[in-house]
């Protein structure tokens, strides 16, 4: 792993970290103090002793949490690498403050069989990453045919979707619930109704209508997500919603949720923080699928992640090459890198205005794996150590020039933020930033 221009590894073989704030809420814990690391494994939290033998971090001012978890991220690979692979993404990951995520099947080939999840899973084995992958729902998402389900369980997957597009329809849809029910596993919807989408590049509305631009409609995801959530609750089976973005759409999950029907949903931190006036300056990194909606449609995702209603926030990694997104706005594709700016978007935007630490991480680190049915991670004795290492006193400035990304398609480039990532431990190591964190 080429990790020497940008981190510091440093063994675990017993490793203490001196003075951080560690705070990890499923065990009630929040207080300065020190954790030893022993053979990857958490050996003490809080403790005296100095161990001569011991690799120190001096870590005063900062902050520990359990490893933070993006559940929506494309890594292109295999088929479009010049976007991204699966090691410059685990890389990303890393630079963000992420010890997993979970990638989405729209490669060149799918990722619909065994034996291609199988070679994406062996592409990370070198990183202090979890990766998971989330496996087609049809076969070559082409949404007529499911894929060996039960196959692509045994090989580690937890989760189906043919995000980038929605499943074909309704009867394919319901006996992937029903399948993945069966195998303790959720499906993943990218809910739209494409008839509707088709041929829209922005938000359908008064901005699209002045710019001249063909608009998506906001009753689109609408729709999509209607379906999805009646057909959980005929199946009885557990729907993500992946990247919802209008408060209609919301108000369908509150209320399904409400009823008992079994549904979580993800929100960006760019339908949280942008609108469809950031359009207006026909830049391609405001170009998304979903759109960026209207202000009302933030406010609703904002409350609607206060109130729970939302249990994640995933970035949709979606990274392009710059020449493609210097095509023409009508031209140019969907979506944004998100995985080296969401922990700072987080802790300058919504945390504590709209969040708590405490229910932010509920939505970064638990609810993530909780979806998927990942065990969780501890800042407990014995437990193995899946630690973010965050300053969160540090002021910096987006430069996409500086992402370990293969991509810089990004809208929040000149951001000032409050709060980076300095490091991970996972999977038995230990990466601090150099200089240029």
């Amino acid at each position: 792993m080429q990790t020497q221009d940008f981190f510091q590894t440093k063994p675990t073989r017993l490793l203490h970290l001196k003075g951080a704030r560690v705070v990890d809420p499923a065990t009630k814990l929040d207080k300065v103090t020190d954790i030893l690391i022993k053979d990857g494994k958490i050996a003490e939290v809080g403790f005296a002793d100095d161990n001569p033998e011991a690799e120190k971090i001096e870590l005063t001012g900062k902050m520990i949490t359990p490893g933070w978890f993006d559940m929506h991220v494309h890594f292109r690979e295999p088929g479009k690498e010049v976007a991204e692979t699966v090691a410059s993404g685990c890389l990303a990951a890393l630079n963000g403050g992420f010890t997993g995520v979970a990638v989405m099947p729209n490669t060149s080939p799918p990722l619909d069989n065994a034996g291609i999840v199988g070679w994406v899973q062996a592409q990370a084995e070198p990183f202090p990453v979890e990766l998971q992958v989330i496996a087609a729902v049809s076969k070559g998402r082409q949404g007529k045919e499911l894929v060996e389900m039960a196959e692509l369980c045994d090989s580690g997957v937890r989760a189906f979707s043919d995000d980038g597009s929605p499943v074909g329809s309704s009867a394919l849809l319901r006996h992937a619930l029903e399948y993945a029910d069966m195998l303790k596993a959720v499906i993943c919807e990218h809910a739209e109704d494409i008839s509707l989408a088709e041929g829209g590049v922005m938000h359908e509305g008064a901005v699209s209508t002045k710019l001249g631009l063909p608009g998506i409609p906001s009753v689109a995801e609408v729709i999509g997500v209607v379906r999805a959530l009646l057909l959980a609750e005929y199946t009885g089976a557990h729907i993500h919603i992946c990247h919802i973005s209008t408060a209609a759409a919301i108000e369908w999950v509150r209320w399904a949720k409400a009823k008992g029907i079994r549904v979580t949903a993800e929100v960006t931190p760019h339908h949280l923080l942008l609108t469809c006036d950031e359009c207006t300056s026909f830049q391609t990194s405001t170009k998304m699928n979903p759109p960026l909606r209207e202000e009302a449609d933030r406010q609703a995702c904002l409350e609607a992640l206060t109130d729970g209603t939302i249990d994640v926030i995933a970035t949709d990694h979606a990274p392009h090459p710059v020449e493609t997104k210097e095509d023409e706005f009508i031209q140019a594709p969907f979506g944004i890198v998100g995985l080296e700016t969401m922990l700072g978007l987080c802790l300058t935007h919504l945390c504590p205005k709209h969040l708590s630490l405490e229910a932010l991480l509920e939505r970064v680190v638990f609810a993530p794996r909780q979806v998927l049915g990942l065990p969780q991670p501890s800042i407990t004795a014995g437990e193995e150590a899946n630690l973010t290492i965050i300053d969160p006193d540090i002021d910096w400035t987006v430069n996409p020039e500086d992402f370990l990304s293969k991509s810089r398609n990004t809208p929040f480039a000149g951001w000032n933020l409050k709060g980076r990532a300095v490091g991970t431990i996972s999977k038995g190591q230990c990466l601090m930033k150099g200089d240029r964190a």
